[in-house]
C-alpha cells in the first residue's frame, strides 16, 4: 500500500517525495562537485606531478614535491619551508586570540546598547566589508609611517629608530590581520550574546557564583557556538593570507600563502605550490580538528 503525505499542499506518494528531494539534493551536489571537488581533485594530481626546466607540469609522478614542502631538497635538508608554515600556524593563532579579545567584550557592549545604537554599531563593525583588503592595507602604510602618531608613539617608547616606521615588521602584520579578521570574529558573537538566556545568569548569581564561575558556567557555555564559528572564519583565512603580509611585511615576513603565490606566479612551479597548498589545508584541519575537541570537552564540562 503506498503512503500519500503532504508535500506543500500537495497529496504525493512517498516514491515521489524522495525523487523530488533528490532533485533537490542533485543541484547542490553538482555545485560542490564542480566547483570544490573537481578542482581539489585537479590539485591533488598536479601535486604529484613533475615541473620541467622551463616551467612546465610533466605528467611524471613522484614524491618530490612534498619532499621538499618537509625540506628535503637537491643540497639536503632546510628548515625554511617548515618555518613557513609553523609560522603561519602561529600568525593564524595570534590572530585568532587577539580578535576573540577584542571581539568578546565588543560583542557585549553592542548588545547592551538601545537598537538605534546597537544597529550603528553593527554598521561600524561591517563598514570594513565595503573597502577593497589592498586599500586597507596601503592605508595602514600611511597610518604606521614615521610622521603619524602610531609611529612617532613607539620612537618616544624606543619601540623603533628615530624617524623610523612601523612598517615593515611583524607587528604591522598583526595589526592589518586583526583589522581585517575582527568583523568576522564579532558578528558570530554577537548572534549567540544577543539571544543570551540572563535567567541561567541570574540564577547563578543568586546561589552566589563568583564572578568568574558566573562566566564560565553560565555565559560562556551559552556563548561556544558563535565562538566556534568566529574561530573558524578568523583562523583559516588568516592561516592563507598573502596580501597583508607581502605589503605590510615588505615581502620580508612570509607565511605559507606569500609562498604559494609565487610558486603560481614568478617561479611557475605549480606541482610545487599544489604540494603546499595541501600542506596549508592539512593544518587548517588540524587546527578545526582541536577545536571541536576543545569544544567537546567543554561541552562535557
Amino acid at each position: 500500500m503506498t503512503r500519500i503525505v503532504v508535500w506543500y499542499g500537495q497529496l504525493i506518494s512517498r516514491p515521489q517525495l524522495y525523487r523530488r528531494g533528490l532533485l533537490l539534493v542533485c543541484s547542490g551536489f553538482a555545485w560542490l562537485t564542480l566547483f570544490l571537488a573537481v578542482p581539489l581533485a585537479i590539485l591533488l594530481v598536479i601535486a604529484f606531478a613533475s615541473r620541467s626546466a622551463y616551467g612546465e607540469v610533466e605528467w611524471t609522478f613522484t614524491l618530490e614535491n612534498f619532499r621538499r614542502m618537509l625540506g628535503f631538497g637537491a643540497l639536503g635538508w632546510s628548515s625554511n619551508t617548515l618555518r613557513i608554515l609553523l609560522r603561519s600556524a602561529w600568525v593564524g593563532f595570534v590572530t585568532t586570540l587577539i580578535s576573540l579579545l577584542l571581539a568578546y567584550p565588543l560583542a557585549f557592549f553592542i548588545a547592551a546598547r538601545p537598537p538605534r545604537t546597537r544597529y550603528l554599531g553593527l554598521t561600524l563593525v561591517i563598514i570594513p566589508f565595503c573597502t577593497n583588503l589592498v586599500i586597507r592595507s596601503y592605508a595602514w602604510m600611511l597610518l604606521l609611517s614615521p610622521e603619524l602618531p602610531f609611529a612617532q608613539l613607539a620612537q618616544w617608547l624606543g619601540l623603533v629608530p628615530h624617524f623610523g616606521a612601523l612598517y615593515p615588521s611583524a607587528a604591522a602584520v598583526y595589526i592589518g590581520m586583526v583589522s581585517t579578521a575582527l568583523p568576522f570574529t564579532v558578528l558570530p558573537i554577537y548572534t549567540n550574546v544577543e539571544r543570551l538566556d540572563w535567567s541561567i545568569v541570574e540564577a547563578a548569581r543568586d546561589l552566589y557564583a563568583s564572578p568568574w564561575r558566573v562566566f564560565f558556567q553560565a555565559v560562556l557555555p551559552q556563548t561556544l557556538p558563535g565562538l566556534s564559528v568566529a574561530i573558524i572564519l578568523t583562523f583559516v583565512p588568516a592561516m592563507g593570507m598573502f596580501v597583508i603580509p607581502d605589503l605590510l611585511g615588505g615581502a620580508k615576513y612570509w607565511l605559507v600563502g606569500n609562498l604559494i603565490q609565487q610558486q603560481f606566479g614568478a617561479s611557475r612551479d605549480w606541482p610545487f605550490g599544489a604540494a603546499l597548498s595541501f600542506g596549508l589545508m592539512l593544518l587548517t584541519f588540524v587546527g578545526i580538528f582541536l577545536l571541536r575537541r576543545w569544544r567537546a570537552e567543554g561541552e562535557l564540562v
